[in-house]
């Protein structure tokens, strides 16, 4: 399931990024045939590491050395919290450099939001909030396919905690000023 602000470019997120976060739940059958996908010597794509890192509950890379770009995998392992969001997760069309289009899993715009509060939480980048305005706005300019489920998040900045929950209230409310809309 893609997340972090690359899936969030579904959703109105307008920033750069360089690399892709998805989130992977892997079995043993998967690691060889996810490394075959990605050989060498394009691709840094290594299965022994996968499985260990999957293990351990660790972060790995698969890496095109042609391109220079990489992309961050999260086993759910790592991450249990995201298990709901993980079983909310919808198909959405992509498009590659060549103009293919294909689907992707992608975290529901509700979810990557809690994840960039998460992220807020953990380091106080204000990339975070930036990106959560830019998922709202564009939600309520009637330009998001998925809705946003306010309350959901609203409960879940609260868990995060008290400046968690906060900051969300603040960018909700802006977000409806600017917009205009009534949420």
């Amino acid at each position: 399931m893609i997340v972090g602000a690359f899936g969030g470019l579904a959703y109105g997120i307008t920033r750069a990024t360089f690399d892709v976060d998805i989130l992977v739940d892997l079995r043993e059958k998967d690691f060889e045939a996810l490394a075959e996908k990605f050989h060498s010597p394009r691709y840094y794509a290594d299965a022994e590491m996968m499985r260990n890192s999957t293990r351990d509950g660790i972060m790995f890379n698969i890496i095109d050395s042609e391109l220079g770009v990489k992309a961050d995998l999260v086993p759910l392992t790592r991450e249990p919290e995201y298990e709901v969001a993980f079983s909310r997760r919808v198909r959405q069309a992509l498009q590659d450099e060549s103009g293919a289009v294909f689907d992707a899993w992608y975290a529901l715009p509700a979810d990557i939001i809690i994840g960039k509060l998460r992220a807020w939480a953990e380091g106080k980048s204000a990339k975070h909030p930036s990106d959560i305005l830019s998922i709202l706005l564009f939600s309520m300019s009637g330009l998001g396919n998925q809705p946003i489920d306010y309350q959901y998040v609203s409960i879940q900045a609260a868990h995060i905690g008290t400046e968690t929950s906060k900051l969300w209230q603040g960018l909700l409310a802006r977000a409806t000023r600017e917009s205009g809309s009534a949420q």
